[in-house]
């Protein structure tokens, strides 16, 4: 059972982390080495979370067996003196497996080799992928030559450090350490600057998670950060498109400079391949290959301007794309909370949408989530539902909170997660065996709920992070390959550390609760800190403290607003230029919803229409082939052509033709002065649409009142 169950945590570990790298990466266009470093990265950390509370149930049970030894020792001692009466009662009972026991010798192995291979991601695999990946050359050798040059000081650095440690532990002469001294050195030097990020990170999230759950239950709140979300995007969706319109006039003069012959030209063509495809038919259009390449000419650019525009290329690209697909969602976002605003105070109780959803329903969706049932999660039971959670989650942090500042405490126990474990350890003895195994069980359950708690406030915080637009993790397959690897190199630095501080906080660490205990494997491969002293006794125990004061930070919204003073545009709900982007945002979300009611109007009349007027069209052809045959095998050709058009004309048609004609111009002239707004008008749309389309059909979001001929529509009666 034991090694089912190591081997159920690895798939579903596995697939976890597959799932996530699917939301934020692109299998289809990003490189498989991209792919293939993040998700080794995510699945080595997510597997050490998952697997550690095993590691402590089988250290529990083997620090039972201990105790169980020592006993009859004790008591074996005590019968062979004289008068030393034994009563049976004194006796301890048996220890028994739980249920997850892993065998000895296989724990070790594994931590080792899980920690070895994160932490060479971290160090030298992933920031080598990362400049690789983010190169513009053009081949596999001068990717590699650019990635060793902009990690030379990177690599330098380390080297340095390391050799200086070297030489001097070398010539010192009363340190005589040995490879086993040196290698925990490392791994302390690793977990220290992974604890100074892990605290920052732990701060942020022990508030904001809990806060915005709580904020999620209020429809106001997030419609108005929704509108503001929608102006600062807004920003960044022109910028994005101004920053491609230049990228692409560069490339188009360079292809027109760069002729077909010349040697340059097939960087050229791997350059407009990343382009987008209406670009490159511009561009295609544009060739002149009929000139020839002239040696003679020497102010051709070199292959590292090449590079350097490839670079920009690709860059503009994605961030032109990510930009796109967030507009939409946020769009749908905010069309969705109007409507939740709406139906709030709607007497039928059934949740009724402005737009109906891009996707048909299925008929499980449909049975079991009608109208009605909608209604009541959107506008009623969703609500307290979130606060129900964010006030559990504020009780997670709060004794999170009180554990990261009481932990070192041994006598008496302040920890509250190392009572939860005591306790559970300490009534083992008392249990018949039928339930012991549900208190392993117990043991387990409550480490991993612990575990998975700080996982979850340190890397949702990763998630959130964006450092301008060099790393930023978006979801919808939007983030680029430098971002999915530098939160690889994030998570395989935070996770050693951060599993410590849990075994700290349960008192499963010898080497801060200073007690004589069984150790897990995990903290054998880590090392004994008693190495350095000063960083186990002093900087592990308490550098964790400062947690407390980056909560209240966060609490009050203190970076949020420093940044705003510093000129970066923060929801502060206090604040007048927050106010104006709220309304800003709230007007591009009327104009967008104005526009796309249209579009729905639209492909309602033309739907209308095909179905009252679309099976006439369909009879008058066959019926005027059966009229001619009819004719020609009665031998009345001629007055079969003489009478065609009396035969072929519906005396009655014409009229009622033109008044529903009429009808229809009216209507839609009436409706284009109702709707008319001079800000939602825009050249470029009314140019990119053809100006006849193909067979007569109109295109979507355009009027019958604004073609140029309203009879094209009869053509075929």
């Amino acid at each position: 059972m034991s090694g089912a169950a190591l081997g159920i945590e690895v798939v579903v570990v596995f697939f976890l982390a597959l799932f996530l790298l699917h939301r934020y990466g692109d299998f289809r266009r990003q490189q498989l080495m991209v792919l293939f470093g993040t998700l080794l990265a995510w699945f080595l950390c997510f597997l050490i979370v998952f697997i550690l509370p095993l590691d402590v149930s089988t250290t529990i049970y083997k620090q039972c067996k201990k105790d169980h030894e020592q006993h009859e020792v004790v008591t074996a001692s005590n019968q062979t003196m004289p008068n030393s009466p034994v009563s049976l009662t004194e006796s301890v009972q048996e220890c028994y497996r739980p249920w997850s026991y892993i065998p000895e010798g296989i724990m070790p192995v594994f931590w080792r080799v899980v920690y070895w291979t994160s932490q060479c991601l971290t160090w030298l695999l992933l920031p080598f992928m990362q400049s690789y990946a983010r190169s513009g050359a053009f081949s596999i050798t001068g990717k590699i030559k650019t990635a060793l040059i902009e990690n030379a000081i990177y690599y330098g650095t380390y080297l340095l450090v390391f050799g200086s440690l070297l030489i001097y532990v070398a010539v010192h002469p009363k340190w005589r350490l040995s490879w086993y001294e040196l290698q925990t050195i490392g791994i302390t030097a690793a977990n220290t600057w992974g604890l100074f990020l892990l605290v920052l990170l732990l701060g942020y999230g022990l508030v904001e998670i809990p806060r915005s759950y709580w904020n999620s239950a209020r429809p106001g709140y997030l419609l108005g950060k929704t509108y503001f979300k929608a102006a600062k995007l807004m920003t960044e969706k022109a910028d994005a498109e101004e920053n491609l319109e230049d990228t692409m006039e560069e490339v188009r003069k360079l292809s027109e400079s760069i002729k077909y012959n010349n040697p340059l030209r097939k960087c050229v063509d791997t350059i407009l391949r990343k382009c987008p495809v209406d670009y490159q038919e511009k561009m295609g259009r544009n060739m002149d290959d009929y000139e020839d390449y002239d040696e003679r000419r020497s102010t051709y650019p070199s292959e590292k301007s090449f590079a350097k525009l490839h670079k920009q290329v690709i860059y503009a690209v994605q961030r032109h794309n990510r930009t796109q697909v967030q507009w939409r969602i946020l769009l749908e976002q905010a069309f969705h909370l109007e409507d939740v605003a709406r139906n709030e105070t709607s007497p039928s109780r059934l949740f009724v949408r402005s737009f109906p959803p891009p996707e048909q329903r299925g008929w499980v969706s449909r049975v079991l989530y009608p109208p009605t049932v909608e209604w009541y999660w959107e506008c009623l039971l969703r609500q307290w539902f979130y606060r129900a959670l964010a006030v559990v989650l504020s009780l997670f942090s709060v004794a999170v909170v009180w554990s990261e500042c009481t932990f070192f405490s041994t006598r008496p126990v302040l920890s509250l997660f190392a009572v939860f474990i005591q306790l559970a350890e300490r009534d083992y003895n008392y249990l018949y065996i039928e339930v012991r195994d549900y208190n392993y069980l117990y043991i387990e359950m409550a480490c991993f709920v612990t575990i998975f708690f700080l996982c979850t406030c340190v890397y949702s915080t990763v998630f959130r992070i964006r450092v301008f637009n060099y790393y930023y993790l978006a979801p919808h397959h939007q983030t680029d390959a430098y971002s999915l690897q530098f939160s690889g190199m994030l998570f395989c630095r935070l996770t050693p550390p951060l599993c410590l501080n849990f075994l700290g906080l349960i008192h499963m660490d010898s080497a801060i609760s200073h007690q004589d205990k069984e150790q897990t494997a995990y903290t054998s491969i880590m090392g004994s800190m008693k190495v350095l002293s000063f960083i186990a006794d002093g900087f592990y125990i308490y550098y964790p403290m400062l947690i407390l004061l980056l909560c209240i930070a966060t609490y009050f919204s203190l970076g949020t607003r420093c940044l705003n003073l510093l000129g970066f545009q923060q929801f502060v709900g206090d604040n007048e230029m927050t106010s104006d982007l709220i309304d800003e945002g709230k007007e591009l979300i009327r104009r967008e919803k104005r526009k796309k009611q249209r579009v729905e109007d639209g492909e309602n009349r033309r739907r209308d229409w095909r179905e009252r007027y679309g099976n006439h069209r369909e009879d008058y052809p066959t019926r005027n082939r059966n009229t001619y045959s009819e004719l020609t095998e009665s031998g009345e050709p001629e007055a079969a052509g003489a009478n065609r058009q009396g035969k072929f004309s519906r005396p009655s048609a014409r009229p009622e033709r033109d008044r529903t004609e009429r009808d229809w111009t009216e209507r839609d002239r009436m409706e284009l002065l109702h709707d008319v707004e001079p800000l939602d008008f825009s050249g470029d749309a009314v140019l990119e649409e053809p100006l006849e389309p193909e067979g007569g059909r109109h295109t979507g979001g355009r009027y019958l009142s604004m073609t140029s001929s309203h009879s094209r529509i009869f053509d075929d009666v």
